[in-house]
């Protein structure tokens, strides 16, 4: 069990470590992203068990489109084939899909699946925000244009314009893989929230990894600034 301390409702993840796995293991690097889809499954199956009410995924960023092309098809098809194979069980679960990004600029056919996904599980009282065509500079560029075409800048009309302005505030952050950086990803958002980097390659990543980074968010003393 959790310690008492602070109880985290917002946990994002950066996802990592998908092809230094696969290469790990002498295999093809889409089959380190597969196996990473199924770490995603197993972990939005375990939200509502760990009381979080939002759990955000880094699935593609704004940059991965450098990628081998060969490499970005495979990652859409993998997005393709989860969205068919897991919107039922998204639905029976209770589980609200949300997307974050410029998630719009994607294949005509996932801006379709997508759209109807959200529809169908807009009500669902747990949410799986995923980031998709995402960069969080462009995010903070969009809200403040947004907030300058309303009237004042201020740090609360830029929040309101955000693409998680209708989510808990982030309590904390995961990256898996031992990379220690947070690659143009919720930087307005990580303003102050806790921070867990760890070794273990997204793959890998199991609900206990994530109840034992719960569990150590808990026993954390968070200031805000001060004393």
């Amino acid at each position: 069990m959790a310690s008492e301390g602070p109880r985290a409702r917002h946990v994002a993840i950066i996802m990592d470590g998908n092809g230094r796995w696969a290469k790990a293991k002498h295999l093809p690097r889409v089959m380190g992203h597969r196996q990473g889809v199924e770490a995603v499954r197993k972990l939005v199956r375990a939200v509502e068990a760990m009381g979080l009410e939002c759990l955000t995924l880094y699935a593609f960023s704004s940059e991965n489109w450098k990628r081998p092309e060969d490499e970005i098809d495979d990652l859409m098809n993998l997005m393709r084939k989860f969205i068919k194979s897991d919107l039922p069980e998204f639905i029976a679960n209770d589980v609200r899909l949300k997307i974050i990004g410029d998630w719009r600029g994607l294949a005509p056919d996932i801006v379709a699946m997508l759209d109807d996904a959200l529809a169908q599980t807009a009500h669902g009282r747990h949410t799986l925000a995923v980031a998709l065509n995402y960069g969080s500079q462009q995010e903070i560029a969009r809200a403040a244009t947004a907030a300058a075409a309303e009237g004042e800048i201020t740090p609360e009309s830029i929040a309101a314009h955000l693409d998680t302005a209708d989510l808990p505030p982030l309590d904390l952050l995961i990256r898996t893989s031992g990379e220690v950086r947070l690659s143009n990803f919720l930087l307005w958002q990580c303003a102050y929230a806790e921070m867990i980097f760890t070794d273990v390659l997204w793959p890998d990543f199991t609900p206990a990894h994530l109840q034992a980074a719960l569990d150590d968010f808990a026993g954390r003393e968070r200031r805000y600034g001060g004393r």
